[in-house]
C-alpha cells in the first residue's frame, strides 16, 4: 500500500529553532535543498588549555580522595553488615541501607565489592613490588 505523497517540503536551513520560517522570509523565499537528509553544520572549535602542574596535582589529589571515599564506604558497609550493627533499628541490612543512606541493595553491595577488589589490587601490587625488589637485590648478589 503506497502512502500519499506529501506536498509539504522540508527545510533544513533559514528556519527558526521551532521549525517555522523567520518573520522576514515568505514560504517561497526559503531556500530548498536538493536532498533534505543532508545538511551543513558549522561548528566553532574551542581551544581547551592543558592543565598546569598545580592543576594536575590537584586533580590527582581529588581523584585519590574519591577512590578513598568509595573504599572507606565499602569497608564500613561490610563491617556494619558483618557485625549486624543495624539490628537494633532494622530487620535487614538492605532495609537499613535504603533508609539510612538512600542506597539500593545493589549500590551498597557494589561499594562493598569495589572495596574488596581495591584491597586485592593493592595486595597484588605489593606482591609484585616485593618480588621485583627481591629479584633485583638477588641479581646483584
Amino acid at each position: 500500500m503506497n502512502k500519499p505523497s506529501s506536498k509539504r517540503k522540508k527545510t533544513t536551513s533559514a528556519a527558526s529553532s521551532d521549525g517555522t520560517a523567520p518573520d522576514n522570509l515568505t514560504k517561497e523565499e526559503i531556500p530548498q535543498e536538493e536532498n533534505p537528509a543532508t545538511a551543513t553544520i558549522n561548528v566553532t572549535a574551542v581551544e581547551v588549555p592543558e592543565l598546569t602542574e598545580e592543576e594536575q596535582r590537584d586533580r590527582l589529589h581529588l581523584e585519590r580522595r574519591v577512590e578513598r571515599a568509595f573504599f572507606e564506604a565499602g569497608k564500613a558497609l561490610a563491617e556494619l553488615r558483618d557485625r549486624r550493627l543495624y539490628r537494633s533499628t532494622h530487620k535487614t541490612f538492605e532495609e537499613y541501607c535504603r533508609e539510612r543512606f538512600g542506597h539500593s541493595r545493589r549500590q551498597s553491595y557494589l561499594l562493598m565489592d569495589a572495596a574488596v577488589v581495591f584491597d586485592n589490587l593493592v595486595e597484588i601490587c605489593d606482591q609484585i613490588d616485593h618480588s621485583r625488589g627481591a629479584s633485583s637485590t638477588h641479581d646483584k648478589a
